[in-house]
């Protein structure tokens, strides 16, 4: 979708002017893959409108794929406007024009997707419609050939039409092979304050699941089914056996405490019918694809020092800086590593897309001892100072 971003500080009723940019949970991903050099396509949908053209076309100049998107005569491309301020700050507003939307139109009927090894989700998607949830969950029922799911749970209240939400989402996170969540929104969805342990005995199922935790960091925990590199091969199966095991560069380890399928206490998603009138989640149903939690390890990289110009859209390049190096076959706490740095790149531009560390860049930083890495400080065009020491500040 096209976003609107705020020529000054303020509310939306007293911003005069707003700048045109590109937007959208999966295209910002999309989009910082195929800045990396992976081969990306995005599918969507878009009006054939002026808007429409311009997302095709700028998406298109980030090297991503556009064949596949979809132009819809009769439905116009979806917009959003938002604040300058931070996302979870009280004085933060987003006005979203989605409702009948071409994206929002989006259905299994309509929606061909070509063999990926991997196929990034988002729980935007499946709150835009009802034909957009069925759509989501028929990608991610299992089958043969399935790619490997990543699904970020991207919890937008104001998009749900019903108090479902929180629910489908548990549902969709469930049959994904790698699950990205934020600390908060997972309590804010699904109650749950047990920090990312009490999120993982939520869901269990997923072979990786990475819990953000804002300026602290982010926990990956990763199943024995997941343990040696959750990598889509090129053809086949989505899991495989990999020479870099998540985490660690040498034999496979013993693993942890298995994560209990039990609900923990306190949290909305425990029980399987809470009274509706005091509110809730009930637990969904365990997904086909991942039908017995197998035993877990968890991983924990502190976030970078940044100077932060806006943290719009940092969760989906954590995404992106994830998954990039999950197809280059790193290990697990490199992974993290280049979400953070992938992160940072964003939180310090003023949009809710920027181009990422380069590859050299990012892996030269990403290889940091850990005392290095808890003193380096990002800030405004980092990315673009290629030579140490310059590239850092270091407290």
């Amino acid at each position: 979708m096209v976003t609107f971003l705020p020529s000054r500080p303020g509310r939306l009723a007293d911003v005069p002017s707003f700048d045109r940019a590109i937007g959208g949970a999966e295209s910002n991903v999309a989009c910082g893959l195929a800045a990396a050099g992976h081969a990306v396509r995005w599918v969507s949908r878009v009006g054939a409108d002026g808007f429409g053209d311009h997302l095709v076309e700028a998406i298109g100049a980030y090297g991503v794929d556009v064949s596949s998107v979809s132009r819809d005569p009769s439905r116009p491309t979806g917009v959003y406007f938002r604040t300058a301020g931070d996302r979870a700050g009280d004085d933060h507003e987003v006005a979203y024009y989605r409702a009948g939307s071409a994206a929002s139109a989006m259905s299994v009927a309509n929606v061909d997707l070509p063999a990926a090894r991997v196929l990034h989700l988002s729980g935007i998607t499946a709150a835009l419609s009802d034909e957009c949830l069925s759509l989501l969950r028929e990608l991610t029922a299992p089958g043969p050939g399935r790619p490997l799911i990543s699904f970020d749970v991207n919890h937008r209240a104001g998009l749900w039409r019903d108090a479902d939400g929180p629910r489908v989402l548990l549902e969709l996170a469930r049959c994904a092979d790698i699950v990205f969540v934020g600390e908060d929104e997972a309590e804010e969805a699904w109650g749950i304050s047990g920090g990312p342990e009490g999120i993982r005995a939520v869901l269990p199922e997923p072979g990786v699941l990475v819990v953000k935790q804002g300026g602290v960091g982010a926990t990956a925990f990763v199943s024995a089914a997941g343990r040696w590199g959750l990598v889509a091969p090129r053809g086949g199966a989505a899991y495989r056996y990999s020479p870099a095991p998540l985490g660690s560069d040498t034999g496979p380890r013993s693993q942890g405490a298995a994560a209990s399928p039990t609900q923990p206490a306190g949290s909305r998603a425990a029980g399987m019918a809470p009274d509706p009138k005091r509110g809730g989640t009930p637990s969904a149903p365990g997904c086909a694809t991942h039908p017995r939690p197998a035993p877990t390890q968890s991983t924990f990289v502190p976030a970078l020092d940044v100077d932060v110009v806006a943290t719009t859209g940092a969760g989906d390049a954590f995404a992106a800086g994830f998954l990039s190096a999950t197809l280059r076959d790193l290990p697990l706490k490199a992974r993290l590593r280049h979400g953070h740095l992938w992160a940072a790149a964003t939180l310090t531009a003023p949009g809710d897309l920027a181009p990422p560390p380069t590859r050299a860049h990012a892996d030269r930083l990403a290889a940091v001892d850990d005392e290095t890495w808890e003193t380096l400080r990002l800030g405004p065009g980092w990315t673009q100072a290629e030579q140490a020491p310059e590239e850092v500040r270091t407290t």
